[in-house]
């Protein structure tokens, strides 16, 4: 094997390096998005969907009163407690999606 050839054996093997690494950067940006769903995911679970469920859960030991008392206002915050729950979540991606264009 001549110098020359073996220059261009290892000038081709050092573009594959090349393209090796421009993949794995793709990888790392592409992972670095799952992360990032995955935490908002995690987060919407824990703030949101955990309390959800809890005041859901608490709700059904409401049945065991009367009809007046499950009508009472009580709901009416219970429902705005979520709604508001709903839009501190929403606020928040926002706020993230505004960080990650800034």
């Amino acid at each position: 094997m001549t110098d020359s050839e073996k220059m261009d054996l290892m000038l081709s093997k050092l573009d594959k390096l090349d393209s090796l690494e421009s993949d794995i950067q793709e990888i790392k940006q592409k992972v670095g998005i799952i992360e990032n769903k995955v935490t908002s995911i995690d987060l919407t679970l824990e703030n949101e969907v955990r309390v959800n469920i809890k005041r859901v859960a608490e709700g059904h030991l409401d049945l065991s009163r009367n009809l007046h008392n499950a009508l009472s206002i009580d709901n009416e915050k219970e429902m705005l407690s979520i709604r508001v729950n709903m839009l501190e979540t929403e606020l928040r991606k926002i706020k993230e999606r505004l960080e990650n264009i800034a």
